[in-house]
């Protein structure tokens, strides 16, 4: 499988469908999150998108996004479809969006039980854990400078 990415304004009308199709059956059904998966961040110039595709559809994906702090992004919306998951797919975008951010910092929040993967990674716990949407988890840092 080969790695897409897209900036934010290079989505066509079906990749991101697509996209929050994934998000929406994954962090809102399954997970039964009830939340706005729509945060006017999608689209932006400064976003990228990265996913893994097969036969199915998008089987990986996950969001990099500027912040408001120089030299620093976040990941996000990182989601496997459960008949992918265990396959290394994340850990292959984990890589890729990487090499895309180059020596930034990168900052994510993990659900609690995903800490140890992020670790792998080069993550490190940045602060104390919280509760969202009734998932706890637990801000992430990655410094490569």
């Amino acid at each position: 499988m080969t790695v897409i990415s897209r900036a934010g304004p290079e989505l066509t009308t079906t990749e991101l469908y697509n996209i929050l199709r994934l998000r929406a059956d994954i962090f809102v059904v399954e997970q039964e999150c009830p939340f706005s998966e729509i945060d006017g961040v999608d689209l932006e110039p400064s976003t990228s998108h990265l996913w893994l595709g097969d036969n199915d559809g998008i089987a990986s994906y996950l969001r990099v996004a500027a912040t408001s702090e120089t030299l620093t992004t976040r990941v996000g919306r990182v989601v496997t479809r459960k008949d992918r998951r265990g396959q290394g797919l994340s850990a292959t975008l984990l890589n890729a969006a990487h090499t895309l951010v180059g020596d930034s910092t990168t900052l994510l929040d993990a659900q609690s039980h995903l800490v140890s993967f992020y670790e792998r990674f080069g993550y490190r716990q940045a602060g104390d854990g919280f509760l969202e949407d009734g998932i706890p988890h637990v801000p992430m840092k990655r410094t490569r400078r």
